[in-house]
Formats: structure tokens, C-alpha cells, sequence
């Protein structure tokens, strides 16, 4: 029985080392292409969602994550929004949509991980005293300028079985550069057509056992759902909100009937 289990640990181990590895080579190749197209100077926003797709779609691809988009995803100008179960869920959405994410400004002093938000055009936001409305102007004259930008509304992470409630007043950008919202819901499914269990990161959960629970899950799939736009014209932030609420909760129980057993 200790034979058999010190066999499996180091299968495990293997299999972590490989990902790792992948995960390692993925970086390494993103900081040889944001040198070559000038990134680290000045990003080029014009073309880069293509390069950023690509490095997505090989990080997921690093963790042993194929991501399937369950309907054609658009790729125009607007506010995108998603809910929110993992770290995972930011390659998953960079693969497949042409926005540029949030992040707070500090990151960008982080070592190889700040360098690389930097080369792919990551909105800083500067936060003062917790302002919502001040990052909701800078993102306004971010899409006002003609780039798309992806945000969690959730603002938290959650198990992916359900939609929490939203938060809406970073949907007052929509509104104030006059672009459409557009939502998407994402699922991490097992290969029998459950729901991951190990993706997921939330509750009190580490970044450290995260990682560890998603480099040992096996043929996951994300699979993703583009919902119809919402256009802001009209509209308040708070019937905004409401909308939203409805059309994610119900865009999430569909891509779940799409994907999932019947028995899950």
C-alpha cells in the first residue's frame, strides 16, 4: 500500500512539474514577444488582443485547460463583464475576447507578472479612498478612446454554481462613453459533465492550495457562453444592474443545461 502511494505521489508530482514547465515556457515566450513588438516602451492597443489571445489560450493550454466557446464570442468594441470562480478565469476570457483587463496600479511594480500586464496594455487604476466612481471615469475615457475593457461585477469569486449579486457602478462607463455592455458566463466541467470542483477559488481557500488542486485536475473544459449585448442608451445604472443580474443568472443556468449531464 506505502509502494502504491509513493507511486501516485510521484506521478502527481511529475504531472505538476510538467504543467509548471508549460506554465514557465508560456511566460518566457510572452516576454520575448512583448520585446520584439515594443510592448515593454509603448503597448501597441491597435493590434495587441491577438497577441494576448495567444498567450491566453497557451497558459490555459499549460494547465491542461481547453476552453470551448459554446457560441461564436464577438469581438467589438464595448464593456465586457463575466462572473467570476477562478484565477483561471482571466487567460479563459483573454482567449476569447478582444478587452483589456483592470488592475489595481500596485501590480505594476510586481516582478514578471507586473512587466507583463504592463506589455499587454493592463488598465492600471489609481484608487483613492475607494472611490468606485473615480475608476469608473477612467475607464469611461479608456473606452473612449476605442478599446474594450473586462471587468468581474460579481466582485468576488464564487463556486460557478450560481450568479451572486452584481455590482453595477462600473457600469456608469457604458453609459458615460456610450458603448455597449457585453456579458459572458463561464464553466469549468469535468469530462463526465460535471462541474470542476477543484477550479474553483473561493471561500478560504489559498492561492497555494489552488494551485496545487488545479494542477492535479484532469481533462477540464471551460466552457463559455457570449450573451447578448446590453446597449446602455437610456438606461440608468441601476436598470443596467437589474438587467444585467437577469441576463447573466439566466445565460448561466443555460450554459450549464448546454454542458452538463442532466444528473449534474
Amino acid at each position: 500500500m506505502r509502494q502504491i502511494k509513493s507511486r501516485f505521489s510521484l506521478k502527481r508530482q511529475l504531472g505538476r512539474g510538467k504543467q509548471i514547465a508549460g506554465m514557465t515556457t508560456t511566460i518566457a515566450g510572452g516576454l520575448r514577444t512583448a520585446q520584439r513588438i515594443g510592448a515593454f516602451q509603448e503597448p501597441p492597443r491597435e493590434t495587441l488582443p491577438r497577441y494576448i489571445q495567444t498567450f491566453c489560450r497557451k497558459m490555459t493550454g499549460s494547465f491542461g485547460i481547453k476552453v470551448i466557446p459554446v457560441e461564436p464570442v464577438p469581438q467589438h468594441h464595448g464593456l465586457w463583464v463575466s462572473n467570476h470562480v477562478s484565477w483561471m478565469d482571466i487567460p479563459v476570457v483573454g482567449s476569447v475576447s478582444p478587452a483589456f483587463f483592470l488592475s489595481k496600479a500596485e501590480i505594476g511594480d510586481w516582478p514578471i507578472f507586473g512587466k507583463l500586464a504592463h506589455a499587454a496594455g493592463t488598465v492600471f487604476i489609481q484608487r483613492g479612498s475607494g472611490d468606485a466612481g473615480s475608476v469608473a471615469s477612467q475607464i469611461a475615457n479608456f473606452l473612449t478612446e476605442g478599446f474594450s475593457v473586462v471587468f468581474f461585477p460579481e466582485a468576488t469569486t464564487t463556486d460557478g454554481k450560481k450568479m451572486k449579486r452584481i455590482h453595477g457602478t462600473l457600469l456608469q462607463a457604458a453609459i458615460d462613453a456610450d458603448v455597449p455592455i457585453q456579458p459572458m458566463v463561464l464553466a469549468y466541467v469535468n469530462k463526465d459533465g460535471t462541474l470542476s470542483d477543484k477550479l474553483p477559488y473561493y471561500g478560504k481557500l489559498t492561492m497555494k492550495e489552488s494551485l496545487k488542486k488545479v494542477l492535479d485536475s484532469k481533462d477540464v473544459t471551460a466552457y463559455v457562453l457570449p450573451l447578448e449585448p446590453i446597449d446602455p442608451k437610456d438606461r440608468s445604472k441601476s436598470e443596467l444592474t437589474d438587467l444585467l443580474q437577469k441576463r447573466m443568472q439566466e445565460g448561466l443556468a443555460e450554459l450549464h443545461a448546454r454542458v452538463l449531464t442532466p444528473s449534474s
